[in-house]
């Protein structure tokens, strides 16, 4: 999920200007669509984290309606997000994005004006997805022409409609283009376009492109965009993100294992069952020891953990792992999976996880579910050699269905390969 952290465009400071001040009328429901949870956390910090995590990205700034800043501004102190400023929006979208452009330019709007970028870029709060290499893009486009802005091919044909309600005409599809976010400007020029701005603009118009053509006679360099760039609108976009989320979340798992020889056997198993479908590293360490290559796992922003142990639950290893998880500050960005396996290498017939191991790792699994790692249980019985790589195939598709899924509500449960 994490871009590639590199120089970025060579410009003194790029600023982000993030308009989040809709009601999310088309959505349904009462909370506005950038204050929905996506796997248990906003969508509108999903955006936030897009800007933060680019280097050359100095500012952000978040416009909100003004009954939602308490709101904003806990959602960035809960997840860490650093260099936010929020800002109380307009009853429009470009007044918002005017008071969002102010706080650089005007003492009477901000107790502390923040230092006046070179180049703003303008990104709805409702695109979570875009990437390191469009900002770039239209940056870089923007300190040439003056402007700059993402688009993207039409889907469907643009029709318009006579008075009596028929067909009056349609535009040819393949010489238009849907205008996208992001938008980046120089910011004299888009500051002085909404400072001439006449009221009718600022209440009724949605284009920032048009308004540096109409006041500065910035002529916009157009910028090919990327699927990605899809705005959440209805209640089927926010299934939309969450699915992408996921996907993007179960690209990769790591295996720890204990360093006996049966505990590691099932995880070259585990590895081999594994491999065709994710991409998986595997450990045999001691969680006690810090172990560089798990150090290295975790620094890679690895979201998915296997931990395989003989012990019953092994529940104080693993609070191990979900110290150094916390340390990380991975579960701040996505909800972090932990997979709790127990090898059962004992003759004994009956199931050989009592009540008292059950109820300490749903109370483990509780505990750590409020810093969003979810730790499931899984039970693999080790009882006859031939038919362990057909049990392990059974976990294999057991702990592909948790990590795909990432359901909060099935942690603390027990599962049996």
């Amino acid at each position: 999920m994490e871009p590639s952290r590199g120089a970025g465009p060579a410009v003194p400071p790029v600023a982000a200007v993030l308009p989040a001040g809709g009601s999310g009328e088309r959505l349904g429901g009462a909370t506005p669509k950038q204050f929905c949870a996506v796997q248990g956390r906003p969508l509108v910090s999903y955006t936030v984290r897009a800007m933060e995590r680019i280097d050359w990205i100095s500012n952000i700034i978040v416009v909100v309606s003004p009954e939602n800043i308490e709101t904003m501004k806990s959602i960035i102190e809960k997840y860490g997000h650093k260099r936010v400023t929020v800002v109380k929006g307009g009853i429009t979208r470009h007044r918002s994005i005017f008071n969002g452009l102010k706080v650089f330019a005007e003492n009477e709007f901000s107790s502390h004006l923040l230092q006046k970028p070179e180049v703003v870029i303008i990104h709805d709060a409702v695109r979570p997805f875009v990437e390191e290499d469009i900002l770039s893009k239209v940056v870089m486009a923007a300190k040439e022409h003056g402007a700059a802005g993402a688009i993207r091919p039409l889907v469907s044909t643009v029709i318009a409609s006579a008075a009596d309600g028929c067909l009056d005409h349609s535009l040819e599809r393949a010489r238009y283009r849907a205008s996208e976010m992001p938008q980046a400007f120089l910011f004299d020029i888009i500051y002085e376009a909404y400072q001439q701005c006449t009221d009718y603009d600022l209440d009724y118009g949605t284009e920032c492109l048009h308004l540096a053509l109409k006041y500065c006679k910035t002529n916009a360099k157009l910028v090919e965009g990327t699927a990605d760039l899809w705005k959440v609108t209805y209640k089927r976009d926010l299934y939309a993100a969450e699915s992408i989320i996921k996907e993007s979340l179960s690209q990769e798992v790591c295996v720890i294992t204990d360093v006996k020889e049966v505990v590691s056997q099932v995880g070259f198993l585990l590895h081999e069952s594994l491999k065709s479908q994710i991409k998986v590293e595997t450990i045999s360490t001691s969680l006690s020891k810090n172990d560089s290559h798990l150090q290295n796992i975790l620094s890679g922003q690895c979201y998915n953990f296997v931990c395989i142990n003989d012990k019953k639950c092994a529940v104080q290893e693993t609070q191990q792992l979900a110290d150094m998880l916390e340390k990380s500050n991975i579960p701040l960005l996505y909800p972090v999976v932990v997979v709790l396996v127990h090898l059962d290498t004992s003759e004994n017939i009956s199931f050989s996880i009592g009540m008292e191991e059950i109820t300490r790792m749903k109370k483990f699994a509780k505990e750590v579910k409020k810093k969003n790692i979810l730790v499931y249980g899984l039970l693999i019985q080790y009882k006859d050699h031939l038919l362990l790589q057909e049990t392990v195939n059974s976990a294999a598709a057991l702990i592909m269905a948790l990590i795909k899924d990432r359901n909060p509500e099935l942690t603390g449960q027990l599962l049996v390969a």
